[in-house]
């Protein structure tokens, strides 16, 4: 069980494993965890769906060396039943693992995540739940004559009888998508999984099957979580992280989403570490069958991938980073 001892709080970490992409990914991730946060007491749970009729295919891990890797890196792995969402969403996962962790303090990455930091350093605080702000603005796509941000998102938090006002971000114009509470799910924190995570599939399936009429113009998929996640964090006492939380997307953890976008914009200290764990001769042999893998770390499509760009002078849209990888065939999943 997760106690409170020496330089912070324990606590778990969940992240989602599947059969595909996920698998090689988790496998960098419990990496650069071991390599940089050798000191962490908690636990950390791979949480992994189940097959079951949400699922066309099973989704469950397969090959029997990768599970055994992750397994030697320190992971548990943590099975749990889709009874909402699944093949149609895949994104529900991680909303629907959250309540089958131990009710003690958790910390979600997303499996595209590089620790490259001390987590135990981090002075979270459980009890005001928060998330990453490394976003854009995704959601939601006003159309005219349909409502603005404010009746959209005011809508969503009468839904679940929220007060609105508080929410807001004063310093940000009336109808800029940065006064609204809006986070990037790749990283999110609470004290108690299975209250946070009762709730978040509440909320999230309530928006699903019946959104509000501000609603009628914008698309759930993939954004669902994204669309939930500020109305959970905000109904528990939580809002936007603040200055102590800044390693978060910063110097102890990076959500680099996928390889070709670590290399074109990430420091130096995340291909630093990603490619000293990949290197790792047992870690090499497996991530060798995942195509991105292989080209842009062991294949040094990576470093042209990089010399592409300036880190101090990026393009300010991430769709632009995207176009000119794409152009220069350096782009992948």
């Amino acid at each position: 069980m997760a106690e409170t001892a020496g330089n912070g709080q324990a606590f778990n970490i969940l992240a989602i494993v599947q059969e595909g992409r996920l698998a090689y990914e988790a496998l960098l991730l419990l990496a650069s965890w071991r390599h940089c946060s050798p000191g962490f007491r908690g636990r950390f749970f791979l949480a992994e769906p189940q097959l079951g009729k949400r699922w066309h295919r099973d989704p469950r891990l397969q090959s029997p060396a990768l599970r055994e890797m992750l397994q030697a890196l320190g992971a548990t792995f943590l099975p749990f039943e889709n009874r909402v969402f699944g093949q149609s969403y895949p994104h529900g996962n991680k909303i629907e693992a959250i309540a089958a962790l131990p009710d003690e303090p958790f910390l979600f990455l997303d499996t595209d995540t590089l620790v490259t930091g001390d987590l135990q350093s981090v002075p979270f605080d459980f009890a005001r739940p928060s998330a990453s702000m490394r976003r854009e603005g995704t959601w939601p796509e006003p159309q005219l004559y349909k409502g603005g941000y404010t009746e959209i998102w005011k809508s969503l938090y009468d839904l679940f009888g929220l007060e609105f006002q508080s929410s807001l971000d004063p310093a940000q114009p009336d109808d800029y998508w940065q006064r609204y509470l809006y986070f990037n799910a790749g990283w999110f924190f609470h004290q108690s999984p299975r209250a946070f995570g009762e709730r978040f599939l509440t909320y999230a399936r309530t928006i699903r099957d019946t959104p509000p009429d501000a609603l009628a113009a914008q698309s759930l998929d993939p954004w669902l979580d994204q669309v939930a996640l500020p109305l959970v964090i905000h109904s528990f006492g939580g809002g936007r992280p603040g200055p102590e939380l800044a390693g978060m997307d910063g110097d102890i953890t990076c959500h680099y989403r996928n390889l070709p976008l670590l290399y074109a914009r990430e420091s130096d200290r995340v291909v630093e570490v990603l490619e000293e764990v990949a290197g790792e001769k047992e870690l090499r042999r497996l991530l060798r069958d995942h195509e991105p893998a292989r080209r842009m770390i062991y294949q040094n499509r990576g470093r042209k991938a990089r010399a592409l760009f300036d880190r101090d002078d990026l393009p300010r849209r991430e769709q632009m980073i995207r176009g000119t990888l794409k152009k220069a065939e350096l782009w992948m999943r």
